[in-house]
């Protein structure tokens, strides 16, 4: 059962603002019923809530120009990207113009030797792995979702890659962002060394649009693992797959992936996937590396399974 929002006094729209989005964005403005369900609602628990109007932008500049049309006319902005995270930041509670930036999908350079990209917000997840994987290079941020880019930046993704490779806050290096006033700023520069200012990019990092809407990202990028191996390893005691967790990061074992599941978990999983797991508290692990690297990796946690 979804869980209804509060009720939020919503204003109409002013008289001729739609016109004025127009001019802005032509006919990538969506009024209909279908399109605003379909912004007014993601993978939340929350019940929908429409906005009012969906304008599909395709530049810095459209998202600025509607950023001071908002807000001269006093109209909620909400930023949308592909709409799969579960906290219903995108849910336009007192209705207004959500800003989709999904079509702001270009990759716009890759410094093969610099590891790092610039993309767009509306980038996705898996696009851009695509386009790296004949370069060696991979982003290495997994939250499950395809999700994009900024929208990723915004609510400060993570995943199970995070015991290795971090959050969304180690990925970034630098923001391009159209402020609440609608002026376009950059955070920071490639360089990844440097003392200058404030850290503004840390500040957008995980804001959810409060504080701007992230239009461009650089990203930090790592070679492709020469090899990648997985193991399961099931336990009598939930304190046993902890102290393993520890114990393994402790000695320095650079674990790329570890999940969690307890026996509930595993029961759901084998009956939905046909699996035969045994129905115990489990750790699943990932070990990236070259191929003797990662069988050392992977008999290291064996030995401390065996132990606990």
């Amino acid at each position: 059962m979804t869980a209804p929002l509060p009720n939020f006094d919503r204003k109409p729209l002013p008289t001729g603002f739609l016109d004025e989005v127009r001019a802005v964005v032509g006919d990538r403005l969506g009024t209909g019923e279908a399109i605003r369900l379909q912004h007014g609602s993601s993978e939340t628990h929350f019940d929908p809530v429409l906005p009012d109007a969906v304008a599909f932008v395709r530049s810095t500049e459209e998202v600025a120009a509607l950023v001071r049309l908002c807000v001269a006319a006093e109209v909620p902005i909400i930023a949308f990207g592909a709409g799969t995270s579960l906290e219903g930041n995108v849910t336009p509670v007192k209705g207004g113009l959500t800003i989709d930036l999904s079509e702001m999908n270009a990759i716009l350079e890759v410094n093969q030797e610099d590891f790092d990209c610039t993309v767009q917000a509306g980038v996705r997840r898996e696009q851009l792995n695509e386009h790296l994987r004949d370069q060696g290079l991979f982003f290495p941020i997994d939250p499950g979702a395809n999700a994009t880019i900024g929208g990723m930046a915004s609510t400060r993704a993570s995943g199970t890659n995070a015991v290795r490779y971090g959050t969304m806050r180690e990925a970034i290096l630098s923001l391009r962002v159209v402020t609440p006033d609608g002026k376009v700023i950059r955070t920071a520069r490639r360089a990844r060394k440097s003392a200058a200012g404030y850290d503004l990019t840390r500040l957008m990092i995980g804001a959810e649009g409060t504080l701007g809407i992230i239009t461009e990202i650089t990203l930090r990028l790592h070679g492709i693992p020469e090899a990648i191996s997985s193991a399961v390893c099931s336990f009598e005691t939930l304190k046993g797959a902890v102290d393993t967790v520890v114990q393994s990061i402790q000695i320095g074992v650079p674990v790329a992936r570890i999940e969690i599941l307890d026996d509930a978990q595993v029961r759901a999983c084998n009956a939905y996937s046909k699996l035969d797991y045994p129905e115990k508290t489990t750790l699943l692990f990932e070990f990236h590396g070259s191929e003797r690297y990662v069988e050392e990796q992977v008999e290291t946690v064996r030995e401390r399974d065996r132990r606990l």
